[in-house]
């Protein structure tokens, strides 16, 4: 009995999939569109589907075929890790094909062979960073423990990751909140700053240190829209929140890793 009812649970899946794959989409217009194949944007179960599929498609038949190669997948993003360019190449063919059989294709664009250069590879090619998850991986100047500098291929913060963490900062219109003590405001966005630093900050974490620069001019705006006597007064105002951040560094998250607003800073934009 035990069988038969995973065998009756599996078809009634297979049958909900079955439904949500051919279920009509209803657009803001109420009109409904025929959907032929694949999944809708944005739809609450696209990601879960995309994971299986991807799961069996892709990644069970590259630990079959292929075992001694390491990968890591997120979604529809993927790394492959070879050792050769002719590997790599081969291997970039393979994939091709054994997505081809399952009705999927590479980005013609986004698909590339990178170079992992660094103080050990130092070879010429064209490509030598890629992004993934947020973080761009580049040669980068490195520290070794015993005081060495090197070329190390490693990760930090993405330029596109960047923008967006500025464009959060922008929308968050600070210097409109002068019904706001300085502590109110620390309470509201230090755990949205502590995310992005837990994230971000775990490689290279001085990448931070222009975006949360940016985070520094907005608050000494902010300062100059609420205190009468700092109105007009950047360089002023850039004094007193740069002694709150002496005597309190733990009051931002960001001020407690040492980005500290600096006497003199620039204006914001």
């Amino acid at each position: 009995m035990r069988a038969i009812r995973k065998h009756t649970q599996c078809k009634w899946s297979l049958l909900y999939i079955e439904r949500w794959l051919t279920v009509p989409m209803q657009l803001p217009n109420r009109e409904l569109e025929v959907r032929m194949k694949g999944t809708p944007q944005g739809g609450v179960i696209s990601p879960l589907l995309a994971n299986l599929f991807l799961h069996y498609a892709l990644d069970v038949w590259l630990t079959r075929s292929h075992p001694n190669i390491k990968f890591e997948r997120y979604a529809d993003d993927m790394i492959v890790h070879c050792n050769t360019l002719g590997q790599a190449t081969k291997l970039k063919q393979e994939i091709e094909e054994r997505l081809a059989q399952c009705k999927l294709a590479l980005h013609p664009d986004k698909t590339k062979v990178v170079y992992c250069k660094d103080d050990s590879r130092r070879q010429a090619y064209s490509v030598t960073q890629f992004d993934f998850l947020g973080f761009t991986f580049r040669p980068r100047l490195a520290k070794s423990r015993h005081g060495r500098f090197f070329v190390s291929f490693s990760p930090a913060i993405s330029a596109q990751a960047a923008k967006s963490i500025k464009q959060s900062m922008r929308k968050w219109k600070l210097h409109l909140k002068c019904n706001r003590t300085i502590d109110e405001i620390a309470k509201w966005i230090n755990p949205t700053l502590r995310g992005w630093i837990n994230y971000y900050g775990k490689f290279y974490k001085t990448a931070l240190y222009p975006i949360f620069t940016v985070l520094n001019n907005r608050l000494i705006k902010w300062a100059t829209f609420k205190y009468k006597k700092l109105k007009g007064r950047w360089l002023r105002a850039c004094h007193w929140l740069g002694r709150i951040a002496a005597e309190k560094a733990s009051k931002f998250i960001h001020w407690s890793i040492g980005i500290r607003p600096p006497v003199g800073a620039r204006r914001a934009v």
